[in-house]
């Protein structure tokens, strides 16, 4: 493989200093990057990456806008930006209802919001330059929205047959600017045991197929009958029957598993789409993420 993706890593309670030596491992082998997610402290992550790190990008994909003011925003991403010599991205979302109910938050039209917040927080003053923004996107009008006044997008559990369409909304600039990010963040299970890596995203995969805004995505791109299962289950009070309705078709397209030469293939099958920074999201079928970690880098050795 000429390129490698990068990974998503999170600060795990009791296991956050091994996930800092872990990030510098990945930096030291020549991965594209490290991105976490919001939970567990992500920015607080990224905070500690900005100084025990040198030359890899990292960034958060993806912070909720709720879930802090833009100004405090602002002032972390500045501290990162300049600490970090310009390697930090701010990912920004709208997250989901169940986190927007957790955080007392009754948000606006999704467009409208995320507009507003960039707006703000490129319009503050007094905190340094500021980090690139990065806009999560599914839907063709977020990603139209982030060719228009982000500095990249990143996709979540995205559908890799949809992708290349998908990405016909942002400006043709865009598409071929090589520091224009276009990222996209997969659950991915290395296992020569292929059923038991599937049984892995299934579990993992269980909790998306119950936000609505995940399961209109898969609807818009192909996936009804698999959807409406998981809709009838949730209304019928059977959530331990969502993973028979997420069938292998859906886990071809949306994750990556199988053994490492597959595995390889399906990151290469995600450079063809256009998205410039694979995002491989470890699972492992015998242990954690620090296991998961170790199959990936077994497998792009």
């Amino acid at each position: 493989m000429a390129k490698l993706p990068a990974l998503a890593m999170t600060a795990v309670p009791r296991r956050r200093a091994q996930v800092l030596e872990l990030a510098q491992e990945i930096e030291r082998r020549g991965y594209a990057g490290l991105y976490t997610p919001s939970t567990l402290g992500g920015l607080a992550f990224c905070e500690a990456l900005s100084v025990t790190t040198k030359s890899m990008p990292f960034g958060i994909s993806i912070a909720p806008i709720y879930s802090r003011t833009v100004d405090d925003f602002a002032m972390s991403a500045a501290f990162m930006h300049e600490m970090s010599g310009g390697r930090f991205t701010l990912g920004i979302g709208i997250s989901h209802g169940p986190s927007l109910q957790r955080m007392g938050v009754v948000p606006g039209k999704p467009l409208a919001d995320i507009r507003d917040f960039v707006t703000r927080y490129k319009a503050t003053e007094g905190y340094g330059e500021l980090a690139p923004v990065v806009l999560a996107a599914m839907r063709p009008k977020m990603i139209q929205l982030a060719g228009e006044i982000g500095d990249g997008m990143v996709f979540a559990n995205a559908a890799r047959s949809a992708a290349a369409k998908s990405l016909q909304n942002l400006p043709e600039a865009c598409r071929k600017d090589p520091n224009w990010y276009i990222g996209c963040m997969t659950p991915t299970c290395i296992s020569d045991d292929v059923e038991a890596a599937k049984a892995v995203h299934r579990k993992t995969l269980w909790r998306y197929a119950q936000l609505p805004n995940y399961r209109n995505y898969w609807k818009s791109v192909g996936y009804e009958d698999e959807m409406a299962g998981v809709e009838k289950a949730i209304a019928d009070g059977e959530l331990e029957k969502i993973p028979h309705f997420l069938t292998d078709r859906w886990l071809a397209d949306t994750t990556m598993f199988g053994t490492a030469s597959q595995v390889r293939d399906q990151v290469e099958a995600w450079y063809d789409t256009g998205v410039k920074t694979p995002i491989i999201v470890p699972s492992s079928a015998s242990g954690n993420q620090l296991k998961g970690a170790q199959e990936v880098f077994d497998a792009f050795r």
